[in-house]
Parts: C-alpha cells; structure tokens; sequence
C-alpha cells in the first residue's frame, strides 16, 4: 500500500521508541490512538513519523486509527490537507467514523463544496451517516451560503430520523440563523423535546440578528436556563453593542464560568471600552478568577489602547508564573502590545520564544516594525517568513506596505504591491492600494497617487482618498486638498475628520473665510470632530490630558514646567509654528493655544513626575503636529530625555534632538 506518509523503503521506517512511553510493550490501537491525538498536534514531522509506524506495523486497516490519522494532517497548521484526500482514499471499506473525519477536514480546510460531494458520496456507498455527521454538513451550508443545499441536508436530517437529537438540531438553528431565517430556527426549536443546547442557541441566533426583544422574551420565561444561556446573552448583548445591557445581565448571573468572563471583556473590548476592560480584570482578580488564556489576550489588547506598559508586564509575567503557554493567540496578543506600547525590543523578546507562530504572529511584529519606522528590518522579517516556508497573506502585505510608506522606501514598496499577486497569490485589495496611494502622497508623488486612484480595479473607499487629503495637507497643495477634501465631505458628510483636515489645509493658507465655512457646515449636519487626548502611564496608572486641560490635581505643577520648557526652548531657536493653530486670532494667543496641546501637557507632567533621564512615553490618538514634533525634538535634547509618542499613524523615538522618523510621517 502507498501513502502520503513517505516514500521510504522499510528500512527507513522509525521505530516507536520514541514515540511511545514504554517502547518494550507493542504497539496497540490505543497507544497510536493517544500519539495521534496527543503528541502530533503541533509536529508535522512527528505525524509523518507516526504514519510510517502505522503502516510497519500493519494498523493502517483499523478505522478508527486511519480516521484519525485523517483529522491529524487536517490539522490548518500543517498545510496538509491534501495528505488527509489520500490517506481517505487508501481506506477500504471506510466506516462512518472515516466519512466523518475526511468530511470534517474538508469543512476546516474551508472546503465546504468537497464536504458537501463526500457526503453525497457516502450515500452513495450505502454507508449510514450518523448524528455526528450532519453538524459538520450544516457548517459547510452556512459556508457556501447556499439555501437549496440547506434543504436538501434538512430533508436527510428528518429522512434518517435525528430531528430529535439536540446536537443535531442545535447546528441546524444555528444554520439558520445565520441565513436569517429565523422562523425556521424557532420551528427547528420548538420540535421534539426541550433542550438547552438548542435555547442557547436560539437565543445566540436571534441577537446576532439584532432580535433583542425575541432573545429577551425566550430568555426570561424559561426557568431551566443555564450558566450558557446566561452566557449567550452577555455575549450576544455585547456583539450587538448593547455592553451596558450586558454587564447588567453578567451583574445578575447566579453562578459564571471562564466564558461568562471572557465574553463580558471580549465585548468591551470590541465596543471600544478598554478601561472597562482592566477594571473588569481588577474585579476578577479581587474575586480570585483564575486567569485564562483567552482573557490575558483580551486584557493585553486593551492594555495596548490605554497604554498601560506595567498592567501589560503584569500580565506577561502572570503568564510566565503560571506556565502559560504563549501560543498563536496569546503570544501574538502580547508582542502587538509591547509594538504598541513603545517597547519594541520585548515584542522581539516575545516573539522569539514563541514556539508556535500563527501568520498573525509574523503580521503583527512586521506591523509594529512597520509602526516603529524600522522599514528594512520589516523587509528582512517578511524574507525570513519566506525562508521558512510562512505563507504571507493580505494583512502581511499591508505591513509591508505601510513599513515602506513610514520608510519612504517607495520604490521597494512598489515592487512589493506589483509582485504580491504574482509572486505569493495574494490578490490586492481596496486596503493595499490606499496603502499604495499612501506610499505616493508621503513622498510627495501627489499626481501619481490619484493618477492610481482614477485606475484602481474597484471604487476607491473613501479612506483612500482620505490618505491623500492627508498628504495634500502636508505638502501644501491647496487646489487639490480643497478638491478632494469637498468630495470627501459629499461622499462621508459624518465623517468629522474630513471636515478637520479641509479646514487644517485652509487654515495653513489662511483663508479662513472659509474656515468658518467648513465649520458651519460641521454644525449643519451635527458632527463633531474627536478631541485630541494624549496618556502617560506611570506606576500603573494612566494620566489622560486634553488641550487646555486643567483638571488634573497637579495642573499647576505641570503649567509651570510648560512655562520653563517655552523659555528654555526659546533660547535653542524654537519658532513656534503658528499654522498650526485653526482659528484667526491673534499671534501671541497662538501660541499660547500651541503649548497647551495634550502631548506637550503629558510630557510636562512626565517631566516632573520621573527621575532624570527616565523616559518618556506618551500615547496620542490623533496625529501629532508639526509644532509639538518640533518642540519634543528639543526637549530630548534640552532636558537629555528619550521620548517615545505613539500617535494615531506611527511612533515617533526623539533623542538627543532627533527623531526615528526622520520627519517623515
């Protein structure tokens, strides 16, 4: 018999003495059974090895070990599924168990339609499918999206009598629901018996349909809910935004699992709420929760957003302590974090001692590479990945784009985006061209850059053309800033940025008749620009600054170190750059409203607050302006300090009165 396993003669076959525990007794159906399941998860070699074990000891004929073998090259991580069609198509006489496993590793291969054609064949072979089965053919419909083959498995569901299994029906509402066919979710509910697998999912259906009302009714009139209906409430409250409904629910729950914790973070976190996030965390630790993996991820993004560098340290070395595996999940979870946090030497730390890297692993360090301004070491990561047989996917060529963009390598780039289909099969995007427009704009290719938004394969998305608004801002092009700044307004009228960035670009050419234009017309259709906010953490607390802000306890303290930062700047030729400034007042007034922008604030308090030559992190959310990069450069230098500011496009590392992006950005 030949296999995928290896074309070696026998006497290449390992033995199992490494394999196996005690390798004096033989080899049995369970202990293959328990390498397969245990030992080959992580180890594509190893499962090659096992396989030529299999075959030299003449277990190939078991299937339930060939099934197995099966789901074990199906595994997404080897990029091994074609190994798992062959070694199906050597089992004679496949039971339902290897049916199962190969129409299983079809659906996690994202191969819907061949799990769909092995089911038909299946019948075909008159092999009766079982309760097992139909779960995995109801994932390949929601898959394909297609209705008529929906049917059709319903009518083999009913036909072959397992309506009235909760696993099976609880797939099916499922199924469903994420066609939106609600009413077919409830009947296949309400059929048979009740089950509280089928209540949560119905109730998981019906919020992810935004069915808030329905989900709430089913809730609470049934007394036999459990810990998972809860669950899927909070869950799906926070999925649909609704996260303050949520914590309610969570607040009321009479017992809660790992789930129940994770939900209620996960869902702030992707509502935006991240000091949320890390005061739920205090709470779970006071309540002495035992910390999940899936939660450390969680907590570390929101660390990453509110720029707590010490509450991240703290949860990379509770992972530490407790021998927490850093996996694809949370070990890329934790180096974004340091990327984002300024602390690109504990993202490379992190990423090292990785033992499994998932492509998202390999995405985000060359992403906060690309953040850093570190262009060629991008470059030489995404080589690396090549090397080791990583295949790249959209999100790795964003990075490199956006690395390219920060590095002004715009000749790399462009080679990058013109060989990505080519070369690696990946098809560009909307995403890849803005990328592409900005790599233009920043260098000041303006006319090549909307040249290649004119020609782009699909309608530009309106970030696109933000992306060279921006630019147009930057390099004084007021004619062609004024023209794409009104269409942007057209195109996106909520969209408080492009009302922020026209206005910038008139201001700076002081026209600002029609500043106020541009103001009115915010007013007109009730929208407000974001305030600029910068943070600082010190000692694991956070400090939020505003413009103008006078609230913090030490304000006075801090105003004062603002005022001796002005003169000593003065001194080393600081002109404060007025354009700066949005409104038509007078010059003086300008340059006072200059020193009071938050991340110079922050500073000051930094300043004040640490000892000499510590430095200095700020974190701003929108993008730092000419005069407060000017000023930041000479307080490094004046006050001997190394400054870190993330804003909203990048990192910026001043020292010794310079800064890592060259004034680039």
């Amino acid at each position: 018999m030949t296999t995928t396993a290896t074309t070696a003669t026998t006497a290449e076959l390992p033995s199992h003495h490494h394999l196996t525990e005690n390798p004096n007794q033989p080899i049995t159906q369970k202990s293959l059974l328990n390498i397969l399941t245990t030992k080959c998860t992580t180890s594509l070699h190893l499962l090659k090895q096992t396989h030529a074990l299999i075959l030299k000891t003449n277990h190939f004929q078991d299937h339930y070990i060939a099934g197995s073998l099966i789901k074990s090259y199906a595994n997404p991580h080897f990029n091994s599924f074609t190994s798992s069609i062959q070694v199906f198509h050597q089992v004679p006489n496949p039971n339902v168990f290897v049916w199962n496993s190969i129409i299983k590793a079809c659906v996690d291969n994202n191969n819907p339609c061949l799990a769909l054609l092995y089911y038909s064949n299946m019948v075909g072979s008159n092999s009766n499918p079982n309760k097992f089965t139909y779960p995995m053919l109801f994932k390949a419909c929601m898959a394909l999206k297609s209705v008529e083959e929906v049917e059709q498995i319903h009518c083999h569901v009913v036909k072959n009598g397992f309506m009235g299994d909760g696993y099976v029906r609880s797939a099916a509402i499922q199924m469903y629901s994420s066609f939106g066919f609600l009413i077919e979710a409830r009947m296949v509910h309400d059929y048979g018996d009740w089950d509280v697998v089928c209540f949560n999912a119905m109730i998981d259906g019906y919020l992810k349909c935004g069915e808030i009302e329905s989900a709430s009714v089913l809730f609470e009139t049934n007394v036999k809910k459990n810990v998972g209906s809860w669950n899927a409430m909070v869950t799906g409250l926070a999925k649909c935004g609704m996260v303050e409904d949520a914590r309610k629910v969570f607040d009321e729950m009479p017992e809660r699992d790992e789930i129940s914790w994770s939900g209620m973070i996960d869902g702030y976190n992707k509502n935006g709420c991240f000091e949320e996030v890390l005061e739920m965390f205090r709470v779970m630790q006071r309540e002495n929760v035992k910390l999940k993996r899936f939660v450390l991820s969680s907590v570390a993004s929101a660390c990453a957003n509110v720029g707590s560098l010490d509450q991240g340290k703290w949860i990379h070395g509770y992972a530490k302590r407790n021998s927490i595996e850093l996996d694809g999940v949370l070990g890329t979870a934790l180096l974004d974090m340091y990327a984002k946090l300024g602390r690109l030497d504990l993202a490379w730390d992190v990423f090292e001692t990785m033992k499994t890297k998932e492509v998202s692993s390999w995405n985000a360090m060359i992403g906060g590479l690309a953040m850093h301004g570190r262009a060629k070491d991008a470059i030489a990561l995404f080589l690396q990945m090549e090397r080791q047989r990583v295949k790249p996917d959209d999100i790795t060529f964003v990075g490199i784009l956006n690395a390219c963009a920060h590095g002004g390598l715009v000749d790399v780039g462009l080679e990058y985006f013109n060989t990505m289909q080519e070369v690696h099969g990946v098809e560009p995007t909307v995403h890849h061209y803005g990328c592409v427009v900005d790599l233009l704009a920043r260098a000041g290719r303006l006319t090549e850059a909307e040249e290649l938004i004119r020609t782009m394969p699909m309608t530009p998305s309106p970030a696109v053309w933000g992306a060279l608004l921006g630019a147009c801002r930057v390099h004084g092009n007021i004619d062609m800033g004024e023209k794409i700044g009104k269409m942007l307004i057209e195109l996106d009228p909520k969209n408080g940025g492009r009302y922020a960035l026209l206005s910038n670009i008139y201001a700076k050419a002081g026209r600002w008749d029609d500043v106020e234009k541009v103001r009115a017309l915010m007013k007109e259709n009730g929208v407000k620009t974001t305030t600029g906010t910068s943070t600082i953490d010190l000692d694991g607390v956070v400090h939020e600054f505003k413009i103008g802000d006078s609230y913090h306890p030490r304000a006075r303290e801090i105003y004062a170190m603002v005022e001796e930062m002005m003169v000593k700047l003065e001194l080393e030729g600081y002109v404060p750059k007025t354009s700066e400034v949005l409104f038509d007042i007078e010059e003086d007034e300008k340059e006072t409203t200059l020193w009071q922008h938050s991340e110079k604030l922050a500073i000051a308090f930094g300043l004040i607050s640490t000892s000499t030559g510590t430095p200095i992190r700020v974190t701003k959310n929108l993008r730092m302006c000419e005069d407060c990069h000017s000023v930041i450069k000479l307080v490094s230098c004046v006050y001997k300090r190394d400054i870190v500011v993330r804003d909203r496009l990048r990192f910026h590392h001043f020292r010794n009165g310079k800064c890592s992006c060259k004034d680039f950005w």
